[in-house]
């Protein structure tokens, strides 16, 4: 499956974003979905997953201020970010979790936040 990332941009410090996830085929069949980033100069890290079923986990860094959603229907996964703050800065890659035979990753949307 091909993924496909938008919403990214500049923001200031307290904003607001919305990163949607387009997939090239349907994601009935994918049970876990995910967003992760990588801050310039660091590792990679999951920010977000959610199942099928709407099960959600977050990093404790984004816990109450991001939220992820998949539409099956329409192929696409949302990560809503609220209250950004500078620290959030990253590229942010949309991808399967645990998919067979192996993960897909998008190719990534920059969030800037200025404080």
């Amino acid at each position: 499956v091909q993924l496909v990332e938008s919403g990214g941009g500049l923001v200031q410090a307290g904003g607001s974003l919305r990163l949607s996830c387009k997939a090239s085929e349907s994601i009935v069949g994918i049970v876990y979905m995910g967003w992760s980033r990588q801050p310039p100069g660091k590792q990679r890290e999951v920010v977000a997953t959610v199942s099928i079923g709407g099960v959600t986990t977050y990093a404790d860094s984004v816990k109450g201020r991001f939220t992820i959603s998949r539409r099956n229907a329409d192929n696409t996964v949302y990560l809503q970010m609220n209250n950004l703050k500078p620290d959030d800065t990253a590229v942010y890659y949309c991808h399967t979790v645990n998919n067979r035979p192996v993960d897909s990753w998008g190719q990534g949307t920059q969030v800037t936040v200025s404080s």
